[in-house]
């Protein structure tokens, strides 16, 4: 069988030495502790899965964590060195860099920089920053320096706050990440924000979460609070599909099913999740996928060229 030659998305980044950093900080990802990384071990996994790029995104909690003076340097280390992995690799691995929030213009400022001078791909944004989700006024600095650059950027979940108050025992991958990803796509809809950043390309980690799933009841919302914005249901679901969602850790049946309501059919992107999904979990991820019945002509965009409409360069 002749390599699918997908595109995935949905790739984590983890150097040792941001590792490190984290680790000095007293903080970490949801699974406790950071799987094996290496850009080797990307590639055997991607030859395995028949993967031929993968964009690389900076993984948990991205460089909001400890002193907030060293964001922007470590954010920067981080970025120049995904850009030496693109160089070493050019048909193998893409970048979507990394941005410290904790200042907009700090924030800008690495948005052209990782853009304009190292030529990444687009920037990965976490769904929420401290209290505050993707669509707030606050990030609209952020999303107005995007916009104006026509950016791709990927949403992938954080860890909220109030997640972590939870009395359950259950760790914030298993539930809160989509969670917190559904919140983010309801806040850029129901704010406006995706209306008036229309040049971003914005990619759902997930499948967009829980929204795909229920996405009616969003849409007749407005008719049953008339404090919210007065748009119809066709509205609603209209601003629903200018999201790209990816299929990293949603590779069912019943998830594509949703996804025919709420994305548009060249708007679908594969995704592994790699290495937090780990091999095994990648492997019956993609033999999952496999089986769901879908024209090959649809299965062809979802792997490879539904993402060169993001990423002309890779084709």
């Amino acid at each position: 069988m002749p390599s699918p030659r997908r595109i995935d998305i949905h790739v984590h980044l983890i150097p040792q030495f941001y590792q490190d950093a984290v680790y000095e900080a007293g903080a970490g990802p949801a699974i406790g502790r950071y799987p094996d990384w290496t850009p080797e071990l990307a590639l055997e996994l991607m030859d395995r899965s028949g993967i031929e790029v993968s964009l690389m995104s900076l993984a948990q909690p991205g460089v909001q964590f400890g002193d907030p003076k060293k964001a922007g340097a470590l954010a920067r280390r981080c970025n120049e060195y995904s850009a030496q992995l693109n160089a070493r690799w050019p048909k193998r691995f893409g970048s979507l860099a990394v941005v410290p929030m904790g200042d907009v213009g700090e924030a800008v400022a690495e948005i052209d920089h990782s853009l304009a001078q190292l030529k990444h791909q687009g920037v990965c944004l976490f769904a929420s920053y401290g209290g505050k989700f993707l669509g707030d006024t606050w990030f609209d600095p952020v999303l107005e320096a995007l916009n104006d650059r026509g950016a791709v950027v990927f949403v992938h979940p954080s860890l909220h706050p109030s997640s972590r108050t939870l009395e359950l025992p259950w760790p914030g991958f298993m539930m809160e990440y989509v969670f917190d990803t559904t919140r983010a796509a309801v806040n850029l809809a129901f704010s406006g924000a995706i209306e008036r950043f229309p040049r971003i390309r914005f990619v759902l980690a997930h499948a967009g979460g829980l929204m795909p799933y229920f996405a009616w009841r969003l849409s007749v919302s407005p008719m049953i609070d008339k404090r919210l914005e007065q748009v119809s249901p066709a509205q609603v679901y209209e601003r629903l599909r200018r999201f790209w969602y990816d299929n990293a850790l949603a590779p069912t049946a019943e998830t594509f099913e949703c996804l025919k309501g709420v994305a548009r059919p060249d708007q679908i992107v594969f995704g592994s999740d790699w290495p937090f999904a780990n091999a095994a979990v990648i492997a019956e991820a993609v033999r999952t996928y496999e089986g769901v019945a879908m024209p090959g002509d649809q299965r062809t965009a979802i792997d490879r060229t539904n993402a060169l409409s993001l990423f002309p360069q890779f084709a």
